[in-house]
């Protein structure tokens, strides 16, 4: 029974500390003008918050890789609609090159790169813009769920 008393008591004075030191960090932080809830933020948290990465995507399209510059524009001097040689730029003379190509070809002349065009090059996906994605195959799925069979016994 007094082990009992002494540990009750014990997590009383543990959770009084511990609210005696809620309090004082609350009276410090509202005394001091430094520390107080900003209006313009909102709280003090926001702001390291904001200094972290955010791990949200960003939104548009990415430019490729010089090397797949360069492989778009050999495609598009093979096909005659680029004039110069591939320098892994995507600059004015290759978005006007892919232009002529999605033209030529009866795709949106956007000058931009997208599946169909990418496609038309011989440099996509052999299911861009046909299908909707297929989800992963997990090898699970790939394994018999049958038991094993097993041969009779002989006697």
């Amino acid at each position: 029974m007094r082990a009992r008393n002494a540990t009750h008591l014990a997590l009383t004075l543990f959770v009084a500390a511990g609210l005696g030191v809620c309090a004082a960090s609350a009276q410090t932080s509202s005394a001091s003008p430094k520390k107080s809830i900003s209006s313009k933020t909102g709280s003090s948290s926001r702001r390291s918050k904001s200094s972290r990465k955010s791990s949200r995507r960003e939104r548009g399209q990415k430019a490729p890789a010089p090397e797949r510059i360069s492989e778009i524009q050999q495609a598009l001097a093979k096909d005659g609609s680029f004039p110069g040689k591939p320098n892994g730029k995507w600059d004015a003379s290759t978005i006007e090159a892919t232009r002529k190509f999605q033209e030529a070809h009866g795709l949106n002349p956007s000058g931009k790169l997208d599946a169909k065009t990418l496609q038309q090059l011989g440099l996509g996906s052999g299911t861009a813009g046909i299908a909707p994605p297929m989800p992963p195959v997990s090898s699970s799925s790939l394994r018999k769920t049958t038991p094993p069979q097993t041969a009779p016994h002989q006697k």
